[in-house]
């Protein structure tokens, strides 16, 4: 590696303590090269070749497609901005062997090093075509079954909960399709999601910002609920209040499906309620009390009536309860209110799930339509067709919830059954982010990590080793 060096800092809290910079190959990104075994064990290597078309000419290419794929799915997972991060990160050693198709310990001494952030802006573009983006979209939905077979064999499961929620994603400026949003207050894209109770994102669609919560909610939900309905005997779908219109509603009854939406109250669900609003004579008990009324009321663009059910919360030193309303299909007999309540609220961990995404992720749509001018210094004899940014900023999204799951699937297996769910910043921040030495041998590529990390890499170590083997895993998080 050569023997220059460079003094760079030297404190005057101790003069004993110099900071220099010497040509080694060291890396903060260690953990690299465990999701790249686990994109390898569980197939999503494969399913990106599967379903992902490249039109590179090969005359020009000098990375390989898959490659570029695998640097865009890795350098968010690690915490980097694959678009403006991956210029300082191009030698990194670690990055380049957990992204190389090549074997063998001259992988760090070939050309070409990591790619670079205009060939990611054209690699987001290629994805932005519709083929390529219903292809990112079927990863998704496989990626997810293969976990689920991964985790519960083969066999459908008895029944899974699809969640269906909207988010604000901010921008600065104003790309294509962007709107302002009075109810956040913000210049943004407002995407629907979808996931399920088995901690993936299933599926994203981009919609403008100034858009209803509901915009396309049917269109958008049932290819999802008809992929689920091959992996479940039975499906639920559980959304928040700005999804239940008559539309969306319908469609899911007429394809078999339970559901359980909060709803709006409004005048005449408030006149059904009111003899109800009352608490008991006496003096309330310490803990919180809940109180829960049927209901059977139809809105005016309801084409029949719908079972809602009241729930009345006591909140400690409030003199009246709070209340809200649940409307779903399920008949009584089937689910009673209570376990309909206790439904209800377990959306809150897929709500968490979302901010969990959002903390780790923070993803910046901000593709916009920059006509090319020069190409290596030359100037185009024509400009360059104006690019649909709108359709790129939708395969960034969709490419974040890719990894989000990977991620989320790598967190998962340092799971000993504690029950406890480790969430994705956490698992890169002790895991993934572990410095490292890269020793360059004449046969052998030594990757030497902190000791201190050593046991948590063993742990997920045991469990890659068993994916790769193609058995369960033994330490299955919580349904």
């Amino acid at each position: 590696m050569g023997d220059s060096q460079l003094s760079i800092f030297q404190p005057e809290f101790n003069r004993s303590i110099q900071v220099e910079a010497r040509p080694e190959r060291l890396t903060a990104d260690a953990g690299a090269l465990l999701l790249r075994q686990l994109m390898d064990a569980t197939g999503l290597s494969a399913l990106l070749v599967e379903h992902l078309v490249d039109a590179r000419s090969p005359l020009f290419v000098e990375h390989g497609f898959l490659e570029l794929l695998r640097t865009m799915l890795l350098l968010p997972a690690q915490g980097w901005r694959d678009q403006l991060d991956v210029h300082l990160l191009r030698a990194d050693p670690v990055l380049r062997l957990a992204v190389s198709e090549r074997r063998g310990a001259g992988v760090l001494s070939a050309r070409p090093a990591l790619c670079s952030q205009p060939t990611l802006s054209r690699l987001l573009h290629a994805l932005a075509v519709p083929g390529n983006r219903e292809g990112l979209g079927t990863v998704l939905l496989e990626y997810a079954a293969r976990k689920k077979r991964l985790r519960h064999g083969p066999k459908p499961l008895d029944e899974v909960t699809l969640d269906v929620d909207s988010v604000a994603q901010e921008v600065h400026g104003y790309q294509p399709g962007s709107g302002y949003n009075g109810h956040y207050g913000i210049q943004c894209y407002h995407p629907v999601l979808v996931s399920w109770d088995h901690g993936d994102f299933l599926a994203a669609r981009l919609r403008s910002g100034n858009v209803h919560t509901a915009e396309g909610g049917l269109e958008f939900v049932l290819p999802v609920l008809r992929w689920a309905k091959t992996q479940a005997r039975k499906v639920w779908v559980r959304m928040d209040a700005g999804f239940p219109g008559a539309e969306l509603l319908s469609g899911l009854e007429a394809e078999g499906c339970r559901y359980v939406a909060r709803m709006k109250a409004n005048r005449k669900l408030e006149e059904l309620a009111a003899p109800l609003l009352k608490r008991p004579v006496g003096r309330p008990p310490a803990p919180p009390r809940t109180w829960l009324h049927e209901l059977t009321y139809q809105a005016a663009s309801w084409s029949t009536p719908r079972r809602v059910v009241l729930v009345m919360v006591e909140r400690p030193g409030e003199l009246f309860p709070d209340h809200f309303f649940l409307v779903t299909n399920a008949p009584v007999e089937e689910t009673c209110a209570e376990e309909l309540l206790v439904r209800y609220r377990y959306r809150g961990l897929a709500e968490k799930d979302f901010g969990d995404w959002q903390t780790a992720f923070d993803p910046h749509l901000s593709s916009s339509p920059r006509p090319k001018r020069h190409y290596r210094g030359q100037r185009l004899p024509e400009r360059e067709s104006l690019t649909d940014s709108f359709a790129a900023n939708e395969a960034l999204l969709l490419i974040s919830l890719l990894s989000a799951n990977l991620l989320a699937h790598a967190a998962s297996l340092i799971d000993l059954g504690t029950q406890r769910r480790w969430s994705r910043s956490r698992f890169r921040q002790l895991v993934l982010k572990t410095a490292g030495r890269v020793v360059l041998g004449k046969r052998y590529i030594t990757v030497v990590i902190d000791a201190a990390r050593a046991p948590l890499w063993q742990l997920v170590t045991r469990e890659l080793t068993q994916l790769a083997r193609g058995s369960p895993c033994q330490h299955p998080l919580p349904a």
